[in-house]
């Protein structure tokens, strides 16, 4: 596990998280921990939900043309002289 110092918070953002620490019976400490948990997992889910977004209006374009298989692609490449570079 890590430890993260913040420094320099004002106190009315401390007294509010105490607050909130207080309604949901955690510890500030854990009333910080489950927040900074809760935004990094909607980070994810938004680049998630933005690649699966994508992903089908790549597939809406590419619809009905001839897909080639990715290992003809690597082989080839590899065939090539390509991977000697790596």
């Amino acid at each position: 596990m890590v430890t993260i110092n913040v420094r320099r918070l004002d106190e009315d953002v401390v007294d509010r998280l105490k607050q909130r620490a207080a309604l949901n019976n955690r510890s500030l400490e854990g009333e910080a921990r489950h927040i900074l948990q809760c935004a990094a997992q909607d980070e994810m889910a938004a680049k998630r939900a933005a690649f699966l977004k994508a992903s089908a209006q790549l597939r809406l374009k590419t619809k009905g043309r001839k897909q080639t298989p990715a290992e003809v692609l690597v082989r080839e490449d590899r065939n090539h002289g390509h991977r000697d570079n790596f």
